[in-house]
């Protein structure tokens, strides 16, 4: 069961080229499946769907998992199942009538104008640590791309001539994503920094680096934008991923085109960027005291 686990997970990766993320969440999924079937001594390629069903229950019931949670474990499962089909390892799949549970639609929370500004105008004077941060914030929030996107930047990602980011989103593909001036002028105190840094030495490719000239991580990235925000005073605790809600919201907020969001967020369907429509609620206040006839 153990080889099976590794040959889907790299069939995930490779052949259907989701991203490394999603793949280690799936194998985690599978890696429960498999130990629930070998409790119950059942073949999973030729488990039942009422089975399946049980195993679902028995998490919702027993370890009480949000909606959100069983709906990634249920799409990790009828991925496993075409996969088996495709290798010839199963002849029916058991998933094939199951529903996911619906998810709510959640309003992403975002920073409003004035916090963003305070982000961006906060004073980094000719410390390393903070012009690599004040880019990092700089760049999320002027092209909305992911954490890991941004991570995994080189030099040659950027053309500052044009205005334009080479980015490598989900499942390795590929998009150009606008920035604007502002944001590569950040950009580029930070890569001045960086070459007084490590001059004729051997850094990483990568865009950010760490003290050592290696690739930055995810978790120091994670700290330094949370540090930036307390010296900022921001009302909402910044973390990467909001600058992408922010930078959509605002852009929809100003009367952008949803494709044209889309594209530059790189979601594969417009329902998922359908969440940015939403009203704020500074927005619904106003109208309210503005239009309501009992003032």
């Amino acid at each position: 069961m153990i080889e099976l686990a590794k040959i889907f997970y790299r069939h995930l990766l490779v052949e259907r080229g989701l991203s490394k993320n999603t793949c280690l969440a799936y194998a985690g999924d599978l890696d429960a499946f498999l130990l629930h079937c070998e409790k119950y001594k059942t073949d999973p390629a030729l488990a039942e769907a009422h089975f399946i069903e049980e195993y679902f229950w028995a998490l919702k019931s027993g370890k009480g998992l949000k909606a959100s949670s069983i709906f990634r474990k249920t799409e990790a499962l009828r991925a496993f199942y075409r996969f088996l089909l495709l290798e010839g390892k199963a002849k029916k799949d058991p998933t094939k009538n199951f529903r996911a549970p619906r998810l709510p639609q959640k309003v992403p929370r975002f920073l409003d104008r004035r916090d963003m500004e305070k982000l961006l105008s906060c004073p980094a004077g000719a410390n390393f640590a903070r012009l690599r941060t004040a880019a990092a914030v700089d760049l999320l929030y002027s092209t909305g791309i992911r954490i890991t996107e941004l991570l995994t930047l080189r030099l040659e990602s950027v053309n500052f001539q044009s205005g334009w980011l080479r980015v490598f989103g989900k499942g390795s593909k590929e998009r150009i994503v606008p920035v604007n001036q502002s944001a590569l002028g950040t950009l580029k105190n930070y890569l001045l920094a960086r070459e007084l840094k490590f001059g004729a030495g051997s850094p990483d490719a990568e865009l950010f680096l760490n003290k050592s000239g290696r690739h930055l991580s995810r978790v120091q990235m994670w700290k330094d934008i949370v540090n930036l925000g307390k010296d900022a005073e921001v009302r909402i605790k910044p973390h990467p991923h909001l600058f992408r809600h922010t930078f959509a919201s605002h852009l929809v907020q100003a009367g952008a085109d949803l494709r044209s969001v889309q594209e530059m967020l790189g979601h594969a369907s417009l329902n998922t960027t359908q969440i940015y429509t939403h009203i704020d609620k500074g927005d619904l206040k106003n109208a309210h005291n503005k239009y309501h006839p009992d003032k």
